[in-house]
């Protein structure tokens, strides 16, 4: 009996397989079509889809909505210079203090800054799209050797956000031309102390240099992101009365 029942489940697998084998799907036609997103779709909202989500905007409006401060101007981001990167790499400089540092320069890349800031109140949300990376504050040495490479590899991008102790002339095809720190030339034998972000810091954005970088402090913790330091800049200047600004004023000059 047990002989007669393994039989027939052999002739059953067997046949399974036949029956898969002879029959192999296979894709006979692919269509498409692109359906537009526009205006028309503003007029349709569903009753029942808003009264879902409600909820979960009022959550997230209150956490994206509140005002950290006020903007006294448009802050926008170019190369070679733009106020936006000068407030950033400043930011990167006052948020030192907290660490006991007092860097001789900042640099805050162009390629990091997501959006822009319009004149008026700036919110939670609006701080999040100019800095939606983790990016964390990160404090390193370079010698003054590296500082000029690094500076070179700045001028060959076109420009990146230094702080307002630097002043960089750099020719249209990407050379450096002249380099200060506080108004005096670097010197290749002294040691400068450079805030920026961990991912500079890595030597990203063709900024190698930084990989020469020793004597580093980097915070891993969630309040030293970039952020958040920008965060606790606007809520500081609000708390003093004053409105955020900045302006192009020569920390990158492109030469003829």
């Amino acid at each position: 009996m047990n002989k007669q029942f393994a039989l027939i489940s052999l002739a059953t697998l067997s046949l399974l397989a036949t029956s898969c084998a002879q029959h192999q799907y296979q894709v006979a036609e692919v269509t498409r079509s692109r359906i537009l997103i526009d205006s028309r779709y503003d007029s349709i909202i569903p009753a029942e889809a808003t009264a879902y989500l409600a909820p979960y905007k009022a959550h997230v409006d209150s956490l994206m909505l509140p005002v950290m401060g006020t903007a006294a101007s448009d802050l926008w981001r170019k190369r070679p210079e733009s106020p936006l990167s000068n407030l950033l790499s400043d930011i990167l400089v006052w948020s030192s203090q907290r660490f006991g540092e007092h860097p001789d320069f900042a640099v805050y890349n162009m390629g990091g800054i997501r959006a822009t800031l319009n004149k008026g109140d700036v919110t939670r949300g609006d701080i999040l799209d100019i800095a939606p990376f983790d990016n964390k504050l990160c404090l390193l040495t370079l010698s003054g050797s590296d500082v000029l490479e690094l500076f070179g590899q700045i001028a060959k991008v076109g420009g990146e956000g230094v702080s307002h102790s630097v002043r960089l002339e750099i020719s249209k095809d990407g050379q450096l031309l002249s380099s200060s720190i506080n108004g005096k030339q670097v010197d290749p034998n002294a040691s400068y102390r450079i805030a920026t972000i961990d991912y500079l810091a890595q030597g990203n954005d063709y900024l190698y240099a930084f990989k020469k970088k020793t004597n580093v402090v980097s915070p891993k913790s969630e309040e030293n992101n970039a952020r958040f330091l920008i965060e606790d800049y606007f809520k500081h200047m609000k708390a003093e009365g004053k409105m955020v600004d900045a302006k192009v004023e020569g920390r990158v000059t492109v030469k003829n």
